[in-house]
């Protein structure tokens, strides 16, 4: 008697095929009730309602299920007990052909396999599931930044070709654009910007995300900004802070002295350097530096 034969635990499973290293061995609709709790009839209604789920059919029109089935179930059942509607739940999970993110470290690789293969809804995919799952900060902190800096890894080894690396960039870019839009903020106002000649503002938008989160109201300058302007704009609003970003140390070293003037001219305003080119470029530094300065308890 074979090993899958003699455990009850195994009862409807029946070894099938090893893809991409991974042991998918197929099940019946009743093993996999049993293992995740959901019943035969909502697993059809998933499939054929929802498209969620894409058994495979023996000869005589049984379904057999994959482990890819079963996460995508189980991914499933943990929306809905966080509070998702089935349909809202299977929207956000997408197509039957891909195995579900788990974690934050799976959703990060997920974005990264996506902008791989230069498939944009997948990429609108993994981003929804970033920001619906998780806090604005965790999926910023842990999932799009790990994911952007490994694709830029891959594009120096020659994994991957500028197109696609620009490609993803510009996706989040957008995202994260849509993310500032909206309600008014009830802490002060900060102003953001990158130095003249910086043209890499992911930095500086995922800043003004986690800012807009916690309650400021975010005036975004962009790229490449004469730092006279973007004084005179944080003075003419009254802002808390003014936030600057350079990736590149050339870039950054040239906008010091203009910099210190403006901290000079405008000793109210809070003058905030980040990003790589002035030696940190975590986003949530300014978050917490700016939560102090109003007299908020720091993150």
């Amino acid at each position: 008697m074979r090993p899958w034969q003699r455990h009850r635990s195994n009862r409807g499973i029946c070894p099938n095929r090893v893809q991409d290293g991974v042991d998918w061995n197929t099940m019946n609709i009743r093993a996999v009730a049993e293992r995740t709790g959901v019943g035969a009839a909502t697993l059809r209604k998933w499939e054929q309602r929802y498209g969620v789920l894409k058994p495979e059919r023996t000869a005589g029109a049984h379904r057999r299920y994959s482990e890819r089935d079963v996460l995508r179930v189980e991914w499933l059942t943990a929306r809905l007990s966080e509070g998702y509607r089935i349909g809202a739940a299977a929207a956000l999970l997408g197509r039957a052909e891909v195995p579900p993110a788990m974690t934050k470290p799976d959703l990060a690789t997920e974005l990264v396999a996506a902008a791989a293969a230069a498939d944009p809804e997948r990429i609108q995919r993994a981003l929804d599931q970033a920001f619906a799952l998780h806090p604005v900060d965790e999926a910023l902190v842990e999932i799009i930044e790990p994911a952007l800096r490994e694709v830029g890894e891959l594009w120096a080894r020659g994994s991957v070709t500028v197109g696609h690396e620009h490609h993803v960039s510009e996706l989040v870019r957008k995202r994260l654009s849509a993310l500032v839009e909206g309600t008014v903020g009830t802490r002060g106002t900060v102003v953001l910007c990158c130095v003249p000649g910086e043209r890499h503002e992911l930095g500086l938008l995922a800043t003004s995300v986690l800012l807009h989160a916690d309650g400021w109201q975010v005036c975004y300058l962009g790229a490449d900004t004469p730092l006279e302007y973007a004084g005179m704009l944080a003075d003419t609003f009254g802002a808390r802070a003014l936030c600057v970003s350079a990736t590149m140390a050339e870039h950054a070293s040239a906008a010091d002295a203009d910099l210190d003037a403006l901290a000079r001219r405008y000793p109210d305003l809070i003058v905030l350097r980040g990003g790589a080119g002035f030696g940190d470029g975590h986003a949530r530094e300014a978050v917490t530096r700016l939560r102090g300065s109003d007299g908020s308890p720091t993150l």
